[in-house]
């Protein structure tokens, strides 16, 4: 197969399992609009996460916790608009999957009619297990997320690191493997120690997906606007940045309002 095919044969939650049976790692992004989703897909990235950290990078929320489900529809459209290629997986938002299957399932069929998405992420493992199942029961492909969960921010308290103790550890452990049980296609691991995560990824034969949490996992996911240099007052110590578009765009600003400023824009071949 020429790598032009390959690179255009769309993704599915089958293919992942196949990438990490093959020992192939995964990529994953996240993206909120039409225009970043469209470029990182024609780049060839695997994986596209419209995750409710939007509330953060796109409405400048402080927390994950007040983005709505209406609003996370709009964001996944506009993604999915943009995309060809890559599996689009959507966060379902604070209070759409939280113990009562009926309202979750409601929920997640609505995701999935209103935005053409390819499957949703859950944040939770044996206490939403009921709801999840409801989900999957409905058809609909679901990714769990674990390890610091940030839709439990005020549960927690903090952002550190999760998993550092044994007793959380292995209720990590068990979450991941009942999830596995239930028929999740993967797991997403936040913020866990990288040997928590390799152990993890060994137990399962669903694909992982990290952040913060070493190399061991199947695959990688960041947020957009971290790898690009786009945020610049966040700098933990699991992202590597890629670009300074911060930098980029500022000077191309105020090389706009200087040409404004100064009437050279626009010049004659610039005019009808």
């Amino acid at each position: 197969m020429s790598v032009h095919k390959e690179m255009s044969k769309k993704v599915t939650a089958p293919e992942l399992l196949k990438m990490k049976e093959a020992g192939i790692k995964i990529s994953a992004l996240t993206a909120y609009d039409y225009t970043m989703a469209k470029i990182i897909d024609s780049a060839g990235i695997d994986v596209i996460i419209v995750g409710d950290s939007a509330s953060n990078t796109m409405i400048g929320n402080l927390t994950t916790l007040s983005i709505t489900l209406d609003q996370m529809v709009n964001y996944a459209k506009a993604v999915v608009n943009g995309t060809s290629r890559a599996l689009v997986i959507v966060d379902m938002p604070f209070g759409t999957v939280s113990g009562n299957p009926y309202k979750s399932m409601e929920a997640a069929i609505r995701m999935m009619q209103e935005t053409g998405a390819d499957a949703i992420k859950v944040e939770g493992g044996i206490e939403v297990a009921d709801d999840v199942k409801k989900i999957l029961n409905a058809g609909i492909p679901v990714m769990a997320h674990l390890g610091l969960m940030p839709q439990s921010i005020n549960k927690y308290g903090t952002y550190n690191v999760r998993g550092k103790e044994d007793a959380e550890a292995k209720k990590l452990i068990e979450d991941c493997l009942r999830m596995e049980d239930l028929g999740v296609f993967g797991l997403l691991l936040e913020k866990i120690p990288a040997t928590l995560a390799s152990e993890i990824s060994s137990k399962v034969k669903i694909p992982t997906i990290g952040i913060g949490a070493g190399s061991g996992t199947d695959g990688q996911v960041l947020v957009i606007q971290d790898v690009m240099g786009m945020n610049n007052d966040f700098s933990p110590r699991f992202l590597r940045r890629y670009a300074d578009l911060h930098s980029i765009m500022t000077m191309a600003t105020q090389n706009y309002i200087a040409d404004v400023k100064a009437a050279n824009f626009p010049n004659e071949d610039e005019c009808y």
